[in-house]
């Protein structure tokens, strides 16, 4: 799993930093790259990746502020454009479907794949035999969600040497027998899948929300996380302002990560007021109340290995 971060700033665009979008790259589980939000020239952005828009088929839209879906009409015409042909499903607010095909319609853009736009209220909003999605309202000025992405447990080791020593072969048996199927030796003896594979591994959870104030719904997605990434749109001599405009400081961020019991945060959405030689100062802030505190910039990738983040 590997986070890349297309845009981090907030509001609008700066020379530092894009609007909103990030990749939630699973093609190593098989399950394609999942976007959250798609602010203005994101696609532009992705020209700077070796990430593919036709390789992109499910994308999560926090809420319906401008610098978090006006990338979204270019996106979708330019996947048609780069040979898109397969299912493209979006999940976001109430309002999203309608602000979609009526940006679609009025400027007879016709896509060569099938679009799906579903409206999502709280609770589970995804789930198959690999990951579940639960979405919940956070608090900002207008509805705005929080993603929580959790991949179930996956099979336990195959025990090679053993399933050997009783006798089965090199081959397709193995295979099934990692995949929890039990099998038929040739002489009639049966070779149970649980006696041959270690336990169960646990998943990764990952929590990315949207814009928000401190609040206990972010909390609770974020709950024993792996990773939280959290808004970090004010330092914490700002804090009044970003109470007064919904938005939460890197204090905040990591307040939240802390309390939530997460193993890693990655701040992002950061004022424009920020130059690059202030960052480092935001990164001691969070770091003072949380320690494992990355702060992201654009096209900056994330992945998840061996239990920890690793920044690439």
């Amino acid at each position: 799993m590997e986070l890349v971060f297309l845009g981090t700033g907030a509001g609008m665009p700066s020379k530092q930093r894009n609007t909103s979008s990030l990749i939630l790259n699973l093609s190593a589980e098989l399950a394609g790259y999942w976007m959250f939000d798609c602010g203005e020239a994101t696609q532009h952005q992705l020209l700077k990746t070796s990430i593919k828009p036709r390789k992109i088929n499910k994308i999560f839209i926090t809420h319906l502020h401008g610098d978090h879906i006006f990338g979204l009409p270019g996106f979708l015409g330019s996947r048609s454009f780069l040979g898109g042909d397969e299912e493209l499903i979006i999940y976001g607010p109430v309002g999203i479907k309608e602000w979609i095909t009526t940006s679609l319609r009025i400027t007879k853009t016709h896509l060569t794949y099938p679009l799906k736009i579903e409206e999502i209220e709280e609770g589970v909003i995804y789930e198959d035999d690999q990951f579940k999605v639960i979405a919940k309202e956070l608090e900002h000025v207008i509805q705005c969600f929080g993603f929580r992405i959790e991949q179930k447990p996956l099979p336990g080791k195959l025990l090679v040497d053993k399933a050997v020593e009783l006798g089965v072969p090199k081959g397709p048996l193995l295979k099934k027998l990692k995949d929890g199927e039990d099998v038929i030796l040739a002489d009639g003896r049966i070779v149970h899948s649980i006696d041959v594979t270690g336990e169960a591994q646990q998943g990764f959870t990952i929590a990315i929300l949207g814009d928000t104030k401190y609040c206990s719904a972010a909390i609770e997605l974020a709950d024993e996380a792996d990773i939280l990434v959290h808004e970090a749109t004010f330092d914490n001599e700002t804090g009044d302002l970003a109470k007064e405009y919904g938005h939460s400081t890197i204090g905040d961020a990591a307040r939240t990560a802390k309390e939530a019991n997460v193993k890693a945060l990655i701040a992002n959405h950061l004022s424009a007021r920020f130059m690059p030689a202030q960052i480092a100062n935001l990164q001691e802030q969070g770091a003072a109340i949380f320690p494992n505190v990355h702060i992201a910039e654009d096209f900056s990738h994330f992945e998840w290995k061996n239990e920890q983040v690793l920044k690439k």
